[in-house]
């Protein structure tokens, strides 16, 4: 409940938590407008597109740029620089999803202040020639990934 959200805020900021997505539900969080909180605030399912931006940019610190969502790359980049003009800090997540769809969000990853690309790890099964990841690092997508 928004009435809590201060206290519960910043006891996670004491416990070493520096960012909480989206903490109410798509337009449910009006009152984030008016609170200071003691680490960032980064919108997820209320940020679609960069039409969504400017409406946000009031609230959060911080939005998550997933390709499925965005409809891909080229949105995906014009977000991005699009929330530095806006003074918010970028994170580039991902649906559940495959190496093929995690790729391109690598691309994006260059401009992010948060990664958060783990869907390949989700699946029961990749594709040959996925993306490896080690010790929590995603390694750069092989030639042969692509085909």
């Amino acid at each position: 409940v928004p009435e809590d959200f201060e206290t519960l805020a910043s006891t996670a900021a004491d416990l070493g938590v520096t960012l909480v997505e989206q903490p109410f539900p798509v337009d449910n969080d009006s009152h984030l407008k008016t609170g200071v909180y003691p680490l960032q605030i980064c919108a997820d399912e209320s940020v679609h597109t960069g039409a969504d931006l400017e409406k946000l940019a009031d609230r959060y610190n911080a939005i998550n740029i997933k390709l499925d969502k965005a409809g891909g790359l080229t949105e995906a980049v014009i977000m991005a620089r699009q929330a530095r003009e806006l003074g918010l800090k970028i994170m580039v997540g991902c649906m559940i999803g495959g190496s093929l769809s995690m790729a391109p969000a690598l691309l994006v990853a260059g401009l992010a202040d948060y990664i958060d690309l783990d869907g390949p790890l989700w699946l029961k099964e990749d594709i040959a020639n996925g993306l490896q990841f080690e010790n929590g690092m995603i390694m750069p997508a092989s030639q042969a990934l692509w085909g």
